[in-house]
């Protein structure tokens, strides 16, 4: 289990526009929050 406040892994990827952002990216401006779920339209 991951606890609450671990720093995450550094990871970039392209955006809507092509550029490519990661975490780091918005450090010290705004908060980042990762979620995941399971693919759409799968039997869960």
């Amino acid at each position: 289990m991951i606890e609450t406040g671990t720093p995450g892994p550094g990871f970039e990827l392209p955006d809507h526009l092509g550029r490519t952002l990661g975490p780091g990216t918005f450090r010290g401006k705004r908060h980042v929050m990762l979620l995941f779920y399971p693919l759409d339209f799968t039997p869960t």
